[in-house]
């Protein structure tokens, strides 16, 4: 099976934009953006459109991750597009 990676702009505990990383849909980590990603009104609206999560939702998705062996920062994967993958 091929899974595909996915990034957006989001909300991490409602007041810390990230960017997320999605494997399927599913947030597996984020990443902290830089202060002036505050100040860009579209970074910011893509953020508010998009999903908030917390430090719970992304223990859940990624333990699911794991059961099921689909962690893409742990597990060999077929990826449809691994540039997508976290750098760090």
């Amino acid at each position: 099976m091929r899974y595909h990676l996915d990034i957006k702009y989001c909300w991490f505990t409602k007041k810390q934009l990230v960017l997320m990383y999605f494997i399927n849909g599913i947030p597996y980590t984020f990443d902290d953006v830089d202060d002036s990603f505050y100040l860009d009104p579209e970074i910011v609206e893509w953020a508010n459109e998009n999903t908030q999560y917390d430090i719970d939702d992304l223990y859940k998705w990624s333990n699911y991750l794991v059961m099921e062996e689909c962690h893409p920062l742990i597990f060999d994967l077929e990826l449809d597009n691994p540039e997508l993958l976290p750098v760090d």
